[in-house]
């Protein structure tokens, strides 16, 4: 799949990067394979546009924010830095200063503005009216958890390698050799699963690996331990993963798989624990976390991004009882692509323009019109 040639997911809200990025000036992104800018409006909220500025397509990402006086400021309107054209929230142009002050701006005087909101700490971002709400996250409010960012950083491969991933313990044994997997269990424990309208619930309890560096970690010391999986999958590029050890301690990670272009994609990681800094330091959890990533992203990496997601394309790739959850994900995402007359787009058909059911009826009964009108 081609995610960048699939409409659909231009109408989800997509974790973009931690509001504390912003702080010092406007920042570029690639979502989707469009190029936009995020900054910090005059009221404190994030604010996305077109990275490019309507006078002469200057990256806007290379401006600044400004006060209503035009002064430089850490959050305001944002201004080009090639001739100082203001932008504000919606995209419209609200001062030239090369114009007298009281000489009004044409209103075509403007770029695109995206949908953008504060949510968990990070900037979101969907770049048509979206629709489905972001997944909700009960542990980042309750102070029982608390809160830990992990990552936001870019890895060579797809949303959908990353997911099917996540949901995949055939894998335990020889990607995370090193880290928790258990050489000697290479047969997967088997999922509960049960479907939902936004993706799954997927519960399964797996043996892992417990040396002496993880017991703080775990909560307990035995070598070989038990980690309860509660695992669920948000439509269309989310998950949430609740590890619970014998020791009660609960180890909950939240991922979106944000989509740069089609073969590249963000991890977003947050890190929410029911213990404490004393029982657990947060760097220790960074650094157990991020050595495990670093097996999942140099595999992943090896991987073709363009990953096959309608099943009836025969061939290209095969799979075991074991990667059901990966082709739930499918199902959902077929789903989902029906749903909004839309067929999967991979480098097989990619060629000109993408043209789903919806388009093609209006294309016909254009036709017809035409037809019905020279005649």
């Amino acid at each position: 799949m081609l995610v960048t040639r699939q409409p659909v997911f231009r109408k989800f809200w997509h974790a973009v990067m931690p509001l504390t990025e912003l702080a010092d000036g406007p920042k570029p992104f690639r979502l989707l394979g469009e190029d936009i800018v995020l900054f910090i409006d005059a009221s404190g909220e994030p604010a996305a546009l077109r990275d490019r500025c309507c006078h002469r397509t200057a990256k806007l990402s290379k401006g600044w924010c400004v006060d209503g006086q035009g002064k430089a400021c850490g959050q305001g309107a944002i201004q080009c830095g090639y001739h100082g054209w203001t932008y504000d929230r919606s995209g419209q142009v609200i001062r030239i200063p090369q114009y007298e002050a009281d000489r009004k701006i044409s209103p075509e005087y403007r770029t695109t503005a995206y949908r953008c909101t504060a949510h968990y700490g990070y900037a979101w971002v969907a770049l048509e009216e979206p629709i489905a709400d972001i997944p909700e996250i009960p542990e980042f409010a309750d102070p029982a958890y608390r809160t830990i960012f992990q990552f936001h950083e870019e890895w060579q491969t797809s949303p959908m390698r990353a997911l099917e991933n996540s949901f995949d313990n055939s894998h335990f044994s020889f990607v995370h050799r090193a880290t928790f997997g258990v050489a000697a269990s290479p047969k997967p424990s088997k999922y509960e699963l049960v479907e939902n309208e936004s993706g799954f619930y997927a519960e399964t309890v797996i043996e892992a690996s417990n040396p002496v560096k993880f017991h703080a970690i775990s909560g307990v010391t035995d070598a070989i331990t038990t980690r309860h999986m509660r695992n669920a999958y948000f439509l269309p590029f989310s998950r949430r993963l609740d590890i619970e050890y014998p020791s009660g301690v609960r180890h909950i990670i939240i991922n979106c798989f944000t989509p740069i272009d089609d073969g590249r994609m963000q991890l977003c990681q947050w890190l929410f624990r029911n213990d404490t800094e004393a029982d657990c330091a947060a760097q220790l959890l960074i650094d157990f976390d991020a050595e495990i990533t670093r097996e999942d992203k140099d595999i992943l990496e090896s991987t073709d991004p363009d990953a096959l997601v309608d099943t009836r394309r025969r061939g290209v790739e095969y799979s075991m009882e074991s990667d059901r959850p990966g082709m739930l994900i499918r199902k959902h995402l077929m789903q989902l692509l029906a749903k909004h007359g839309e067929a999967e787009v991979h480098r097989g058909n990619s060629a000109g323009p993408v043209i789903t059911t919806t388009v093609r009826a209006e294309l016909v009964e254009a036709s017809r019109s035409a037809s019905t009108s020279s005649a």
